[in-house]
């Protein structure tokens, strides 16, 4: 779907359908009052007869009103007062589910009037496109009957003049967050049985060859051997699928400034190893390759902006299976760093690669390290679907990353890393083990990645229960957190 932005009269354009708001009380707005004298009275005649209220979401569609040049006019409650982030999501959520049941190829949305709870004209115009784009997205390349062609193709948003340029600049970054969401969405979607880790080192090349400042090497078995990456290779050993880390330099900076890095847990399949998941709704754990996804979802947005960054990409691509060859629960590895690990549940494999690949971000001398994984149940019994856990060792970037997610309406959630939580992962045998028992899942989870990241400024997100929408006809990838570690790099480039 093709977005513009235009400053313009609405009343006197020319499209297939005009959207304006309605207040609660039936209150028109400055733009429906416009409309409705152009249109001789006919919405007041409409309100009058009580066939919308104006509460949040609410929507009414009128055909052929005298005076106007659009061929349709919907009306959209907005309620009274401010509305936050998610009322102005659902709002346009409605206005979308009517516009595309609709046989007009454009849209003019006339709701720069609407208030949204710190949000200027940028917020509200990127939240609004962001949420159109999210709206109009399918994933049906292996359906054999594809869905019916949508009509609509543009939708443009009407703001006042002096809100034009920040309005077009929200449309930019909209389009590529939108553009790295829909990608990190496909990859989760995609089956496991053709997205494995070789798979998403070709994804990696084809970026490299579409973008001159993108530089992708690829880490295979035996240089992942070389480099001693025992934790890493344990997770893959009982799969026919080849281990990959995957390494993307993104030039966009002065040559000598330090990188940002983003780590990405990249199981393609997780069975559980020889601590085998239960058999009901395994088929999701193909998305225990999220974070590596939105990693990629990421780098496609910043790709699109060429921000004036230096960004390290790192993937830990592996499949998790249970076979002859796997890694046994009690089995000992050591890691990249030297630490030996105890591996008590092979469950607990994402911190396994993490780890390992951790370890080889040390030597991008990075500004910060970001890592994204679907790495905990326990998160999702913690904060259930709406936030991502957060954690880290540096009071400053914990801080950048939740004012990310504010601003990108993507937020996390900042749990505990105190030493006390450190001694549930002691192992008589190694230096370490792989868990920390029942209690806090998460935060020994965030514990044990912590110990491979002393040598550099570095966070964690656990996205296991944002990443995807679980079970039913609504099951699919979110493209979480790509909004809010593409604001981080945004605010860090201060574009």
């Amino acid at each position: 779907m093709e977005f513009l932005v235009k400053s313009t009269r609405p009343e006197t354009l020319k499209t297939a359908t005009l959207v304006v708001a309605i207040g609660e009380g039936r209150k028109l707005s400055e733009t429906a009052k416009a409309v409705d004298l152009a249109s001789k009275g006919a919405l007041s005649a409409v309100l009058k007869r009580g066939d919308i209220t104006g509460k949040p979401g609410q929507t009414l569609l009128l055909h052929s009103l005298p005076g106007l040049k659009a061929e349709r006019v919907l009306l959209v409650g907005c309620g009274k007062g401010d509305l936050s982030d998610r009322q102005l999501r659902k709002l346009i959520a409605s206005v979308h589910g009517v516009l595309k049941g609709l046989g007009g190829s454009d849209a003019l949305l006339a709701l720069g009037e609407l208030k949204v709870k710190g949000r200027d004209a940028y917020g509200k115009a990127r939240l609004i496109v962001e949420t159109l784009a999210d709206g109009s997205y399918l994933f049906e390349q292996f359906k054999s009957k594809k869905a019916d062609p949508r009509a609509l193709k543009k939708v443009t948003l009407a703001v006042d003049k002096a809100e034009l340029a920040d309005a077009e600049r929200a449309l930019q970054h909209a389009r590529a967050i939108a553009a790295g969401v829909a990608f990190t969405k496909d990859l989760g979607n995609l089956p496991p049985n053709l997205c494995h880790p070789s798979y998403l080192a070709e994804e990696a090349k084809a970026l490299g060859k579409a973008y001159k400042n993108l530089k992708v090497e690829i880490l295979d078995e035996k240089k992942l051997k070389e480099l001693g990456a025992g934790a890493f290779l344990a997770v893959a050993q009982g799969s026919e699928q080849p281990p990959r880390m995957i390494v993307m330099h993104y030039q966009g900076g002065k040559k000598d400034e330090k990188p940002f890095a983003l780590v990405g847990k990249g199981i393609t399949f997780d069975t559980g190893g020889i601590s085998i998941k239960p058999a009901a709704g395994m088929d999701e754990m193909k998305y225990d390759m999220c974070g590596a996804a939105s990693v990629f979802g990421t780098l496609k947005a910043v790709l699109e902006l060429q921000l004036p960054i230096n960004l390290v990409c790192l993937l830990a691509c592996a499949e998790n299976m249970p076979s002859g060859r796997a890694t046994r629960p009690g089995d000992i590895v050591t890691t990249m760093s030297g630490q030996t690990v105890e591996i008590l549940n092979t469950d607990a494999e994402g911190r396994l690669v993490l780890c390992d690949t951790l370890t080889y971000a040390e030597r991008f001398k990075p500004q910060a390290v970001i890592d994204i994984a679907t790495l905990t149940g326990a998160c999702i019994v913690a904060l259930g679907s709406n936030v991502s856990g957060l954690m880290g060792n540096n009071d400053a970037l914990i801080r950048q990353i939740l004012k990310a997610g504010e601003s990108a309406d993507d937020r996390a959630w900042q749990l505990p890393l105190h030493d006390e939580y450190q001694e549930q992962l002691d192992s008589p045998f190694a230096d370490i083990a792989n868990i920390g028992g029942p209690k806090a899942g998460t935060i020994t989870a965030g514990c044990f990645l912590s110990r491979f990241a002393k040598n550099f400024h570095w966070a964690h997100l656990d996205i296991a229960g944002t990443a995807w929408i679980s079970g039913g006809k609504d099951k699919g990838g979110t493209g979480r957190p790509v909004p809010m570690l593409t604001q981080y790099l945004l605010d860090r480039a201060k574009a």
